[in-house]
């Protein structure tokens, strides 16, 4: 990170610790109701996946992870983004205060459990941007979907919003691995590096493909 860059962040930081303590109550309350959005999809993508080992003998989920922002991270997001503080705004404008991240175990199931999932009566899908289809220029690689998902309160129901990251356990362990070396290097990833990284995500896409082509060998033998 440059000098200039550092300063920036230092502010942003001291202005969202300051903003935080005159928001604290808010944001802990928009905390609980986007907790429970992200219980709402990891629910409904349990059930799908159950579902589907029952009728087709096969898990297309590896497993799920889920995460909630801090409220310091979303008032750090809101200055970066330069949009007002507030609950109406912070909805509108940040779409990944709750995230959920589907590890699934073949290409296809990333797509299947996208469809199934969207399908849904009460699932509205607001955007899609697929990195898989068309990969980042850094090689990441996944699926990604914001969902708008009803919650249910005493006051009545509330729709919000819920990012959904789908890709498979090749994808992950790159994507893992990627994020951890940035961090190491402060976002700054030498460029002979950054080429080694591309032909290592191109790696593990061909590597997906070829495991996709034996479970599809497979299940035919069986049927």
């Amino acid at each position: 990170m440059k000098p200039s860059q550092k300063i920036k962040q230092n502010v942003v930081n001291q202005i969202a610790k300051t903003t935080l303590y005159e928001n604290v109550s808010e944001l802990m309350k928009m905390q609980q109701i986007y907790e429970a959005g992200i219980k709402e999809i990891r629910t409904k993508l349990e059930i799908l996946d159950a579902e589907f080992k029952v009728k087709h003998d096969h898990n297309p989920i590896h497993h799920i992870e889920s995460r909630l922002k801090s409220p310091e991270s979303i008032l750090k997001k809101a200055i970066n983004k330069d949009i007002p503080v507030t609950e109406r705004s912070l909805e509108e404008n940040i779409h990944d205060i709750a995230g959920i991240r589907v590890i699934c175990n073949y290409v296809d199931d990333v797509y299947k459990v996208a469809q199934l999932l969207t399908d849904q009566d009460d699932i509205r899908l607001v955007e899609v941007k697929d990195y898989i289809a068309n990969p980042k220029e850094s090689g990441y690689m996944s699926l990604h979907l914001v969902l708008e998902v009803p919650i249910f309160l005493s006051e009545g129901s509330k729709p919000i919003h819920v990012e959904v990251q789908l890709r498979t356990i090749a994808m992950d362990f790159w994507a893992s691995l990627e994020h951890k070396l940035k961090y190491k290097t402060d976002n700054n990833v030498p460029e002979d590096i950054k080429e080694e990284l591309q032909e290592c995500a191109k790696t593990i896409s061909k590597l997906d493909l070829k495991m996709q082509n034996i479970h599809n060998r497979l299940n035919k033998k069986r049927v």
